[in-house]
């Protein structure tokens, strides 16, 4: 497909798009993966719906697209999200920015959980076309605001519900959410694309290692930094396995496309206990545990920033009131246990390395 317009922020043209060549005009306001990577087509279908989802074929089918790939489905709504300001106008179009958001969306339910009344509606611009991730999910706005709902079992919503509360009451940066029946929803963190956000495969691709992840968001943001570390610690705590690129990020200022932080932690539902009980409560030979104390060792930075990072006490009681949030039944002593195994060998290991070299003790909470 030959493409030819502008890529847009709002209703500045940031770039022009001839016959699929990006040539920008304001460079500063790209977008990471088309800075790093120059491939809009790639670009467009990175903000598709996962076709693999049940009810996204649903959806689909409902708006004529059975047929159409991920930059056909993306342009039906000119490639516009719920999280940023990024949009594709065609050339000669007099379309704007106004036109194009999303104000509405009458597939939620469709998309959500294949609601059968939902199938005959007529066509509509929906934000579910470019609503990415595995998961059956729909934006529902509710009260001005919008709100990401996800499909779950128990151990899932849980799953996702305590590490909100628990890494709030750390106070780390968290995405907040609410479990609501048999969904759990999460409030948009952009509150309708004040910021940008960009997820990290905009900056190092698929690349997961620790150390390139920190070294690159510190070049951008000492704060973005920090968070990471707080972000991946959280991760190793609660043995989250599904951390990858396209599940944190930054948010950008929309008008001078600096970093300000790093996106507030989301995506935690195949953390913990999301996959069962996990049979090693110990966490002897954890390879999370080994991945982030090889990190915050071997990078003189990292280590600095975790060993000045202060958090309140993580003990069984903070853990217990964390899982009484969630309103959900779970095995409070398994979960206190696991996650205590992990705290006390990243505290031994971290502390034991830092003393080594500096011959000090740390305080307490201060790892």
């Amino acid at each position: 497909m030959r493409l030819n317009g502008y890529l847009m922020s709002e209703d500045k043209r940031i770039a022009k798009i001839e016959n699929n060549r990006i040539i920008p005009s304001v460079p500063q306001l790209l977008p990471f993966s088309l800075s790093r990577a120059g491939d809009f087509e790639e670009w467009l279908r990175g903000r598709a719906i996962d076709g693999h989802r049940t009810n996204s074929r649903l959806l689909k089918k409902a708006l004529r697209l059975t047929n159409s790939d991920d930059v056909e489905v993306v342009l039906k709504v000119n490639a516009a999200t719920i999280t940023d300001t990024y949009w594709f106008k065609p050339e000669g179009s007099n379309i704007t920015y106004n036109e194009i958001r999303f104000k509405q969306n009458i597939f939620d339910k469709l998309a959500l959980y294949g609601d059968p009344d939902s199938f005959n509606q007529d066509y509509q611009r929906t934000p579910e076309l470019t609503n990415i991730g595995s998961f059956e999910k729909c934006w529902k706005l509710e009260n001005g605001q919008w709100w990401l709902y996800k499909q779950g079992n128990q151990n899932e919503l849980f799953s996702e519900a305590f590490i909100y509360y628990l890494g709030k009451a750390l106070g780390f940066s968290m995405a907040e959410y609410q479990i609501d029946g048999t969904y759990i929803r999460s409030v948009d963190f952009t509150q309708g694309a004040s910021v940008n956000f960009e997820s990290a495969d905009g900056l190092v691709g698929g690349e997961e290692d620790y150390s390139l992840n920190f070294n690159t968001i510190w070049d951008l943001s000492e704060k973005a930094a920090k968070q990471y570390i707080q972000m991946i610690y959280l991760d190793t705590l609660c043995f989250n396995m599904d951390r990858h690129t396209k599940n944190y990020g930054v948010l950008r200022d929309k008008e001078s496309g600096e970093v300000i932080a790093l996106a507030p932690n989301f995506d935690n539902n195949i953390a913990l206990i999301a996959r069962g009980y996990p049979k090693n409560i110990e966490r002897k030979n954890d390879k999370l545990i080994e991945l982030f104390c090889d990190f915050i060792k071997s990078n003189e930075l990292a280590r600095k920033y975790f060993s000045d990072m202060c958090t309140a006490p993580i003990n069984s009681g903070l853990i217990s009131d964390c899982i009484a949030k969630t309103g959900l039944n779970v095995d409070n002593d398994f979960i206190c246990a696991f996650i205590l195994n992990a705290y006390e060998q990243i505290a031994q290991e971290i502390q034991f390395s830092n003393t080594q070299e500096s011959g000090q003790q740390h305080t307490d909470h201060c790892m």
